[in-house]
């Protein structure tokens, strides 16, 4: 099923994944508007992250040392 192809990640798994306290993750989701990665509230207490979402959110912020002016 292609829903359910990729992985799918919970708060604190993804916390842990990016080094980060997972009370960050729920910080950003709170937020007006909401940051960080894109995620899928399944549940007053249950909210995943799509690893395919997660990477590309990661590469969005990606800085390139070599493509920043002086």
């Amino acid at each position: 099923m292609l829903l359910l192809s990729g992985q799918w990640l919970s708060t604190d798994d993804l916390a842990e994944i990016l080094r980060i306290d997972s009370s960050t993750l729920r910080h950003w989701r709170t937020m007006t508007p909401p940051q960080g990665p894109p995620f899928v509230k399944i549940s007053e207490r249950v909210t995943v992250y799509h690893s395919g979402d997660i990477e590309t959110w990661l590469t969005s912020r990606r800085t390139d040392p070599n493509e920043v002016a002086e």
